[in-house]
């Protein structure tokens, strides 16, 4: 395993080091710890559209109204929180997993054992009898997915050097689309599989099936359990002893950010900008995604085929190719071509809207999202990582993630009242216009050049 402290703390497009070649970085994919991030991404990733996006599906099919489905969407906003708590991740131990498993993977381990009680709450609630219990049991979900997320990134950033990180992200990324397809397509397959009889009409929606759907979800999290258990604890930082609660209440949860402040002084500002917009498109869009395929008429086999066959391949091809392009091209210049794509293809589906039910046409528009995304989020995630100091990494990486999805969770919630109000056409053309200021921001950013020091950088 390469050693965490050769990591650095600037932007990957100011690295000195010398670009690899094209053969030594497509081996970096088949090293263990890029193969282990594969399977921490599914695990990263199952729980998030199980709380979101195939919850909207669920919710829509039991007829609950669209109004409600995006305010309900507010339940993310445990993912923009999680700055809150992500100093504790960071430096608090956890006996007794602490001693057996070391600091990183007895929180991940704890995490998933949240996330897996909370979709099994999920699995035997009905929506009809009652929105409080399958709210607080989405609660359950997201607070431990979260906490899952804070653990992983920095496992992940503490598991290899600077220039292999685009490597971990696309394997990260692979694995968390994975997860998704098959929290998305995966789980609409089971729940059609278990309906004991066609659904049509009003009585489509079946509450037995969804029950098994979402328990196979929850066994499902076992990848991430498994390749917990069987990872090595990355080299541990030894940090200085606190001699009292108010210094360990500063290098806890004051230091981290101050570091990030030091470190790149009033140009801070412009890069949590960027960060805290650069997904706006792809999130805002994402809540009514799937109420819009049950108002088009596409069944749950359709939708989960699409997903799953076109959609798997062309995320795989987008975060493999946006991967070995941070690493070859620069991060910012991946960036700014994942933050086009993925607004353009919001336009796509604007178009689809006027369609109707036309089942090639939603191959097409789904197949050139999951790649506009798959290039977006291999470059964002290697680009969050660049900018942690390893000392702080969970909090630090914690903190972009939380404000990544802060502003845009926010207004999603918004997206069922834009919907009612003006149609779908209209929803997803505005939302492509959301992505217009972060090719600005990605612009202004790319200009800018650390300051930190070397001994900083260890």
């Amino acid at each position: 395993m390469d050693n965490p402290r050769l990591m650095s703390a600037q932007p990957a497009e100011t690295s000195t080091a010398p670009s690899l070649p094209w053969r030594d970085a497509l081996k970096v994919y088949l090293e263990p710890a890029t193969l282990r991030m594969l399977a921490l991404g599914f695990s990263a990733g199952l729980p998030l559209l199980l709380v979101l996006g195939t919850l909207s599906f669920r919710l829509r099919e039991a007829g609950i109204d669209r109004t409600t489905i995006g305010y309900l969407s507010w339940v993310g906003l445990a993912y923009g929180f999680k700055w809150v708590w992500a100093p504790l991740v960071d430096r608090l131990p956890l006996p007794p997993l602490t001693t057996l498993l070391g600091r990183r993977r007895g929180w991940l381990l704890l995490a998933q054992g949240l996330v897996i009680v909370g979709l099994v709450g999920m699995a035997l609630n009905d929506p009809r009898n009652g929105l409080t219990p399958l709210i607080w049991c989405a609660l359950l979900v997201a607070f431990g997915s979260a906490t899952q997320d804070i653990a992983l990134d920095a496992f992940r950033i503490e598991s290899a050097e600077t220039r292999k990180q685009a490597a971990l992200a696309a394997a990260y990324q692979t694995g968390y689309r994975l997860a998704m397809i098959w929290a998305g397509a995966g789980v609409l397959w089971v729940a059609a599989w278990a309906e004991v009889a066609p659904a049509t009409g009003a009585a489509a929606y079946q509450n037995g099936a969804w029950k098994t759907a979402y328990l196979v979800m929850a066994a499902s999290m076992a990848v991430g359990v498994l390749t917990v258990l069987l990872s090595p604890e990355p080299v541990r930082r030894v940090l200085p002893k606190a001699k009292n609660a108010a210094e360990w209440l500063q290098s806890v949860l004051i230091e981290p950010f101050a570091d990030f402040i030091r470190r790149y002084k009033w140009q801070a500002a412009l890069i949590l900008s960027l960060i805290a917009i650069y997904r706006i498109s792809d999130v805002v869009m994402g809540i009514m995604a799937n109420p819009f395929y049950v108002d088009m008429g596409f069944t749950k086999d359709e939708v989960a085929t699409v997903s799953k066959i076109y959609g798997v391949v062309m995320t795989l091809a987008g975060a493999f190719v946006g991967g070995v392009l941070s690493m070859r091209l620069g991060v910012m210049r991946v960036l700014m071509l994942g933050a086009v794509l993925s607004a353009a293809s919001n336009l796509l589906f604007a178009w689809l809207a006027s369609r109707g039910h036309d089942l090639t046409a939603l191959i097409a528009v789904v197949s050139a999202d999951n790649l506009a995304g798959g290039i977006a989020s291999a470059a964002f995630i290697a680009y969050l990582s660049s900018l942690t100091n390893i000392s702080y990494s969970a909090t630090q990486y914690a903190l972009f993630s939380s404000l990544m999805l802060l502003l845009p969770k926010f207004i999603a919630g918004y997206s069922g009242v834009f919907v009612d109000a003006y149609g779908y056409a209209q929803f997803f053309t505005a939302t492509a216009l959301l992505g217009v200021p972060v090719l600005l921001l990605v612009g202004l950013a790319a200009r800018i050049t650390t300051t930190t020091g070397p001994a900083e950088r260890q």
